[in-house]
């Protein structure tokens, strides 16, 4: 990796047409490697992304966290997460790529994809391993809608976007996290709520109070949500999001320690690399040190 900045790729630069504000992408993954050696690199995207491996080995990271490659995996990225990919073995599959606008022709709720835990932008819950048996359906979707995404057809892009939901659904019966009772639960929707305002205001307030406050709930029964919820309490949950952010903005070495610490409103240098040494361990000059090297 080169000691410039960290690239954000919107779907335009990945694509030699211009294309509408509706950007799409869809194509055989062997191919897409092909076109885009570049992207070997960590790297950002501006839109939605998922990948499903038919073949390859090999190993992935999405925000820092490690995963490998595998037949029959997909994983899905919401946009400004952190991405490489590091393959042993030729891979192939399908990729896709679709702005947060995509769907909005056909589905007029703006929050669709929020139902989905693969779309949270928290790395452990975007890969998913579909059973063989599930594979062939996965892989006749992908098809289809790289197909029609590459169609003159009447109403290919709508055939597209729907093969594209009916993908969404069918991969979320697979991941047997909650049914629709459970997902529409209060606790459920209290908790994806904190999570929303977590990414929204986590610069500027890093309080447990501070969350309960706007959620109009104590701060003992947030941590005791979170706590049932995930194992961690809502102060580990704050906490863990300004690290992750600190992590991303580390990877780009075109910005000082100190722009890092502004950017995340600590009130020092200092304080801000105490912070990152007593939770991850080493300072975010070694951190940053150890990415640029891979």
């Amino acid at each position: 990796m080169s000691k410039g900045a960290l690239p954000v790729y919107s779907i335009h630069t990945l694509k030699d047409t211009p294309l509408s504000p509706n950007e799409f992408v869809a194509d055989h993954f062997a191919h897409y490697l092909e076109e885009h050696k570049n992207l070997h690199f960590p790297h950002k995207h501006s839109f939605y992304h998922l990948v499903y491996f038919s073949q390859g080995s090999g190993s992935h990271s999405i925000d820092f966290i490690h995963f490998p490659v595998a037949p029959g995996e997909i994983y899905f990225m919401a946009p400004g997460q952190v991405h490489s990919w590091y393959f042993d073995e030729q891979p192939n599959g399908y990729i896709v790529n679709f702005s947060e606008q995509y769907l909005h022709a056909l589905i007029a709720n703006p929050r669709y994809l929020d139902q989905f835990r693969f779309f949270s932008g928290k790395a452990n819950e975007q890969v998913i391993t579909i059973p063989e048996e599930g594979r062939q359906q996965i892989e006749q979707i992908l098809e289809t809608i790289v197909r029609e995404s590459n169609s003159k057809e009447k109403l290919k892009d709508d055939f597209a976007r729907t093969a594209l939901v009916q993908l969404f659904i069918q991969v979320s019966r697979y991941t047997g996290k909650e049914n629709d009772a459970q997902q529409h639960s209060y606790n459920s929707i209290l908790f994806r709520n904190f999570q929303k305002l977590i990414d929204q205001h986590y610069k500027e307030k890093k309080l447990t109070k501070d969350y309960a406050a706007m959620l109009y709930v104590t701060p003992n029964h947030l941590n005791a949500l979170s706590k049932d919820v995930t194992g961690h309490s809502a102060g580990e949950l704050i906490r863990d999001r300004i690290l992750l952010e600190a992590k991303r903005l580390l990877v780009n070495a075109k910005m000082t320690i100190s722009e890092i610490a502004l950017e995340l409103d600590f009130a020092d240098n200092s304080y801000f690399s105490k912070f990152f040494k007593k939770y991850e361990g080493i300072t975010p000059e070694v951190f940053r040190k150890q990415i640029i090297k891979k």
